[in-house]
């Protein structure tokens, strides 16, 4: 048996499609289950998950403290079977999802962690910039269509699509509850905080290119200013899960690497380069380059005083 989970806040909009693409699921070897965590949504979130609880194998869960690892966690004591799939409530499967993790799990047992294809789901198509200038995987997390069947680096298993042994977490293996969406501003990076913290325990992660979902990309994730925003949080994100061997060591002044600031001022010169010449592009990636360093510095200034873990 596998279990599927995802935490959702205020999903109303997305929940209802999502969960209807679920009944149209192939049945795996096994059988499977579903749980959706409430955390603390506002709207008719809880009302829309409980109007599938007849029509779907379904586990109803609520957690009141904001946090996705933190609500991921407390599903984790109503896993059932030997494979934890994690997604999300923008996330629309294919109808093989299950069936090709099954099979991916059960062929390759030296393996612990699996990962599979995420491929874009668009509100409104998007203009040409977001696709040639936009790196798909920190703003909206899709896999490279490049990407082959085969071993794969912890840092491109993707949190919309993801399973993991339901061993890994009776070992004791946690979500780290200080680092992913939680409210406005948060350090990105939850589920790939998880799975490099297992491959530093020797466990290793396989790409399943037959097990694809679609992400839910909105129009409003479209606007530059959205989408800067979201570097700034990548940038604190690589940070957090880089800072130990930062801090140790690189030259900081007031506990921020001194390399950073550097950074900025390459990456300033750009951006006017580019207004100079108007050459949109080249200011468009100094931006987002510069907004990722600037996050790296906020999330230091807040790491600021904390012990290096060994």
């Amino acid at each position: 048996m596998l279990t599927v989970m995802f935490a959702t806040r205020n999903g109303m909009h997305t929940l209802p499609g999502v969960l209807s693409a679920y009944r149209q699921l192939e049945v795996p070897t096994g059988g499977w289950k579903l749980i959706v965590v409430d955390n603390a949504s506002t709207d008719a979130t809880g009302e829309i998950i409980k109007s599938f609880l007849d029509r779907l194998p379904l586990t109803y869960l609520y957690e009141e403290k904001p946090g996705k690892n933190l609500a991921l966690n407390t599903a984790l004591d109503q896993v059932e079977g030997d494979l934890v799939l994690l997604t999300d409530d923008d996330v629309f499967p294919r109808s093989n999802w299950l069936v090709c993790m099954r099979n991916a799990a059960d062929s390759l047992p030296a393996y612990s962690v699996f990962g599979g294809v995420v491929r874009p789901h668009w509100e409104v198509m998007p203009p040409n910039w977001i696709v040639e200038w936009v790196p798909g995987g920190p703003v909206f997390t899709l896999t490279p269509p490049s990407m082959p069947e085969g071993p794969m680096a912890p840092g491109s298993v993707y949190g919309p699509n993801m399973a993991v042994r339901t061993e890994i977490f009776r070992q004791g293996f946690r979500f780290d509850p200080t680092i992913g969406p939680r409210r406005a501003n948060y350090a990105m990076g939850s589920e790939t905080e998880f799975v490099v913290r297992l491959a530093k325990h020797g466990h290793s992660a396989w790409h399943v290119r037959d097990a694809e979902v679609e992400h839910f990309i909105r129009d409003f994730q479209l606007h530059r200013s959205w989408i800067l925003r979201r570097a700034i949080r990548f940038g604190r994100g690589h940070y957090r899960m880089t800072h130990t061997e930062q801090r140790r060591q690189l030259s900081t002044w007031r506990g921020i690497p001194r390399h950073l600031f550097k950074q900025l001022l390459v990456q300033t010169a750009l951006v006017l380069k580019g207004a100079a010449c108007f050459d949109d592009e080249t200011v468009f990636r100094a931006r987002w380059t510069f907004n990722v360093v600037w996050g790296q510095i906020i999330e230091a200034r807040n790491l600021r005083g904390q012990p290096v873990s060994a």
